[in-house]
């Protein structure tokens, strides 16, 4: 027989190599470390190494007041912003006996779908990078600051808005005509430059849709890869987005129905496969389901005060209360503890990205080197949370 006719069938041995990922990288979205032990190109184990970030929010609140604490929290998934504060506010209000006027309490539901939005574009943006499409990224942020200007024009603050007050919201005086949808609270034409944003919001899903999830490339990278079935994700804690990817329709803004979301119409979408490419696609699709409530919300919000009658000292009763919220990343709540006064005995916060990345270890064994971007990316977390 020729040589070149005969098989030869050689397997290598290779010894395991100890790769550090991170605390610098840019597909860690903060100060992250991966400890990975790789097999030729397959990683048999990863350690997740967090902590780099860490600013003690839960041990500082001990010794702020329930005004102040708000200013603090808005800062753990600063991508988020609002959305942060208001689970916490609705606790302080549940141990006080307070309840918010109706006017407020629409106003936080709109800026929590602005906020919403702007976290999923940060996100839209950002991950088809990590997979080498340049593109999308200023595409995808030059639309977010419509609406990061539109919670500017509210709060005064981009990031950071520290505008809930215990009791409803921080009043706004600035300007604005006194009718129905337009009193004093909002600047002037607020609704009508929320409502031309969606139309925009709407406009770039269409084009997300040409340039990311009809991509071949981008299906090439993401369909099929890291994988989290329905089960394994409730067994890891996770929730948001990354839930409902692997099939499982659990939204807390129809389990548990705060604010005004009872009074507006919207689907809770899901898709089946829990892969890469179907956490993507959740997030775009729910962009096009915020944009529905935050138009039902300008039809339907009410005249009326912003704030319900609180003391001018706040002090919460002795007794302990858990409230969460649907944030853009998933269930974030706060565990709180007052032994009466002005500042919260204990505080524990359940942050979601630091509940969505326990299951990394699971998820990233076996997977090829390089789709552990792709997968590590697909979570949308922030370190800020994480490390809290």
């Amino acid at each position: 027989m020729h040589r070149s006719e005969t098989a030869v069938s050689v397997e290598l041995q290779t010894p395991d190599m100890t790769l550090n990922i991170g605390p610098q990288h840019p597909s860690t979205h903060g100060v992250l470390r991966l400890i990975a032990k790789v097999d030729g190109e397959r990683v048999r184990e990863v350690e997740p190494v967090i902590g780099y970030m860490h600013r003690g929010y839960e041990k500082i609140s001990e010794v702020r007041t329930y005004a102040q604490i708000t200013a603090l929290v808005n800062r753990i998934d600063w991508v988020s912003g609002f959305a942060n504060e208001v689970p916490f506010i609705l606790g302080v209000e549940k141990l006080m006996g307070i309840e918010a006027p109706e006017r407020a309490q629409w106003i936080r539901l709109i800026l929590s779908e602005l906020a919403r939005i702007s976290s999923h574009l940060v996100f839209m943006s950002s991950y088809p990078l990590e997979l080498g499409a340049t593109t999308p990224l200023m595409h995808t942020l030059r639309e977010r600051e419509h609406i990061l200007e539109l919670i500017e024009d509210v709060t005064g603050g981009r990031f950071h808005p520290n505008f809930n007050r215990v009791g409803g919201v921080k009043p706004n005086y600035g300007g604005g005509s006194t009718t129905k949808k337009q009193s004093m609270d909002l600047p002037a034409g607020f609704f009508e430059r929320t409502a031309a944003a969606m139309d925009r919001m709407e406009s770039i899903c269409d084009d997300l849709d040409l340039l990311v999830t009809g991509n071949e490339f981008i299906k090439m990278r993401t369909v099929g890869v890291g994988v989290i079935p329905g089960d394994k994700a409730i067994e890891y804690g996770l929730s948001g987005p990354n839930l409902r990817a692997s099939g499982v329709a659990y939204d807390l803004r129809k389990a548990d129905s705060y604010l005004t979301y009872d009074q507006v119409d919207f689907d809770v979408v899901t898709r089946p496969d829990g892969d890469c490419y179907d956490r993507y696609v959740v997030r775009q699709d729910e962009i096009r389901e915020s944009v529905k409530i935050i138009r039902q919300a300008i039809d339907k919000i009410p005249s009326g005060p912003l704030q319900a009658k609180v003391p001018r000292i706040l002090k919460a009763p002795k007794g302990q209360v858990y409230t969460r919220a649907e944030n853009p990343k998933g269930e974030f709540g706060y565990y709180i503890v007052s032994e009466g006064g002005k500042m919260p005995y204990r505080l524990k916060i359940r942050s979601t990205s630091f509940s969505n990345l326990t299951i990394l270890p699971w998820v990233l064994q076996d997977q090829l080197v390089p789709d552990l971007v792709a997968i590590l990316g697909s979570l949308d977390f922030v370190l800020g949370d994480v490390d809290r």
